[in-house]
């Protein structure tokens, strides 16, 4: 699949953040967290990347304009031909990123921007290696979920606390701020694609010794299109929860 704007047609400087959002089917959603976006982090020097995976549902067209709005040197559409996982969409994204920080978050509205301000303070005041959202300390939470899937995260994460001792509270969550050079040495360490792949990358920094801290975040369950989440997806979270324990 041809990339919308290669980099020698980038007219573009570096940035100092790059935000890179991977995608599928959220037609419903990337403009409106584009544009939160923007309204959070006036005044900050940054792009977003646009990962999108072959989204049928027209998601691309919705990027192009938005790039027409905000200007193709800040909206990067670099799409792949078809789903091939959350850690290899955040290495494509990394290729094209410029930022000396890049953050990580998902589209469908259940990471605000409005926190975005405070990972950027967070990592400027202790000048820490990573900067983690967290739904587990106070301040934070979750909301959208009902019983069961609360006591299935919460337990997911005090397992893994238990048998991984990583140093952080949330394990699971994927609303992230790295430096630039921290990402690129971690995720090469990464070998898992899919849910599992978030709770990899925190364990491997804290085990090489990185600087991590962790902002409150509210979580909220996705506002439009369906949750990507399943039984499959806890299966590998075991799977993966005993392969770090074997790795680590």
């Amino acid at each position: 699949m041809e990339e919308s704007g290669s980099n020698s047609e980038r007219k573009t400087r570096e940035r100092e953040y790059s935000i890179i959002i991977p995608t599928y089917n959220e037609r419903l959603n990337v403009a409106l967290i584009t544009y939160l976006i923007f309204k959070h982090l006036s005044g900050v020097d940054f792009e977003i990347i646009i990962v999108d995976d072959g989204s049928p549902d027209g998601t691309q067209e919705i990027v192009k304009q938005l790039q027409k709005v905000y200007g193709e040197d800040r909206i990067l559409l670099r799409p792949r031909a078809s789903k091939l996982g959350l850690g290899t969409a955040y290495r494509h994204g990394l290729k094209h990123a410029s930022g000396d920080f890049v953050i990580i978050m998902d589209a469908d509205l259940s990471h605000h921007p409005k926190y975005l301000p405070n990972f950027i303070r967070k990592q400027r005041e202790t000048g820490a290696s990573i900067v983690t959202g967290t739904r587990y300390v106070q301040g934070g939470g979750v909301h959208g979920w009902n019983l069961m899937r609360k006591l299935t995260s919460r337990g997911a994460n005090v397992l893994a606390q238990t048998l991984l001792w990583p140093g952080v509270s949330d394990l699971t969550g994927s609303f992230r701020l790295y430096q630039k050079s921290v990402l690129e040495d971690v995720i090469d360490s990464c070998f898992s694609k899919g849910y599992v792949f978030q709770m990899e990358m925190i364990v491997r920094a804290s085990r090489k010794g990185y600087h991590i801290e962790e902002v409150p975040i509210t979580f909220v369950d996705r506002v439009y299109g369906s949750s990507k989440l399943g039984g499959s997806e806890i299966v590998e979270y075991l799977k993966g929860l005993l392969y770090l324990m074997l790795t680590t």
